[in-house]
């Protein structure tokens, strides 16, 4: 850490509840092993980015995502002279929140809570990190802090006008100043994650075969990766040919992401962290140039992948089955786990009740979804037939 504008550990802000401070480990390097060690964390490994749960062993789950965010996010930061093990601990945390079955199951919960505040997925990871991991005997929450939690909220921007409600509890107890935007760090890790997303989602389209190796042959960026490759390696197997050209995309994002954020820093010259959380823009950026082609890629994404009929197919599904479930422990909330019982009986209202009932069903992984649904319901979450997809062929 040697810029003026990183987050130094020894100034933090501090964490909601006084600790003695580790002797052998930095306030940040603890954030983010506590963040490592939580439970939260270890569910990741069973939540899905695109696919869901049956669909394959080699598909991204949001823990391989988190680990991927957390790796190009230290190669930034410690390129800019930032702090790594904050920028780390952000990036490990920044999908805590997320429902199982991706966006699909987030989006079928946020219809299902809007009478009761909406559901949003960062505030949820905040709600997660402050009071729903309950390890510790002082406190509930893994206790981070202020710089973490600053980094979480804000990663992708100010967060104005209607502030998620889950996130509103968490900013009565400790400012975070959510009309600025969050330190060099955070934005290291929200650029990081769409490089990382962007990146392993065109891995694992052409892995589900819903689009070909010569279709992102001619698509910006990735043209150029492809004919260096063909130049130097000629007639080399289509696989590691595939493999070789989206290693080059990857390096072309970082080093664009790195190229212009020095150049905004440069430019606005901050002598501090506060400049940074004051400066009115994000420093780290992708260049107007990548981002217009990225975007074209993006769009490829969208209607070749996300929208691709068999993923829809399967995304009504999982609506479904979240639709049913919602309301079936609205009504029967003793069919939660024991331990869930105590804050049920402690719910004042049913606003209180759906959101201690959205919490458990946030926090299930894909494959505990479909096992409780089944065995709650005692009909297959996903037809026979649609268990052995097409998708299933990459592994």
């Amino acid at each position: 850490m040697t810029a003026p504008y990183a987050s130094d550990p020894q100034a933090s802000r501090g964490r909601l509840y006084p600790e003695e401070e580790s002797v052998f480990r930095s306030c940040f390097q603890r954030d983010r092993d506590r963040i490592i060690h939580s439970s939260s964390f270890r569910r990741l490994k069973h939540k899905t980015q695109v696919f869901i749960e049956h669909e394959g062993d080699y598909f991204r789950t949001r823990l391989t995502h988190s680990i991927e965010v957390a790796q190009v996010a230290r190669t930034i930061a410690g390129t800019l002279g930032l702090n790594q093990e904050l920028t780390e601990a952000v990036a490990l945390a920044h999908d805590l929140g997320h429902t199982p079955f991706g966006h699909t199951g987030e989006d079928a919960l946020s219809d299902l809570m809007s009478p009761y505040g909406g559901f949003d997925h960062n505030a949820q990871a905040i709600r997660i990190v402050t009071a729903l991991e309950r390890h510790y005997a002082e406190w509930d929450g893994l206790n981070l802090t202020w710089e973490t939690l600053e980094g979480i909220a804000k990663h992708n921007g100010p967060v104005t006008g209607d502030i998620p409600w889950a996130l509103a509890h968490c900013n009565a107890q400790i400012d975070l100043e959510l009309h600025t935007h969050a330190s060099a760090e955070a934005q290291v890790a929200a650029l990081s994650d769409d490089i990382a997303y962007n990146n392993h989602d065109l891995h694992d389209g052409l892995r589900a075969e819903l689009f070909s190796t010569d279709e992102l042959a001619e698509m910006p960026l990735l043209d150029g990766c492809f004919a260096e490759v063909d130049d130097k390696y000629p007639g080399l197997n289509y696989y590691r040919r595939r493999h070789e050209a989206l290693r080059r995309f990857f390096g072309i994002l970082v080093e664009d992401v790195i190229a212009v954020s020095r150049h905004n820093l440069a430019d606005l010259n901050p002598g501090s962290v506060q400049d940074i959380r004051h400066a009115g823009r994000m420093m780290v950026q992708f260049s107007p140039e990548l981002w217009s082609k990225l975007k074209q890629i993006r769009e490829f994404l969208f209607h070749r992948m996300y929208r691709a009929p068999e993923v829809v197919e399967i995304r009504s599904y999982v609506t479904d089955l979240i639709q049913e479930l919602f309301p079936m422990f609205m009504s029967r909330p003793d069919l939660m786990p024991k331990q869930w019982r105590k804050s049920v009986a402690e719910a004042e209202g049913e606003t209180e009740l759906a959101r201690i009932v959205s919490d458990y069903i946030a926090g299930m992984t894909d494959r505990y979804a479909l096992q409780e649904y089944e065995r709650l319901t005692g009909k297959p979450a996903i037809p026979a037939g649609r268990r052995a997809t097409p998708v299933q062929r990459g592994g």
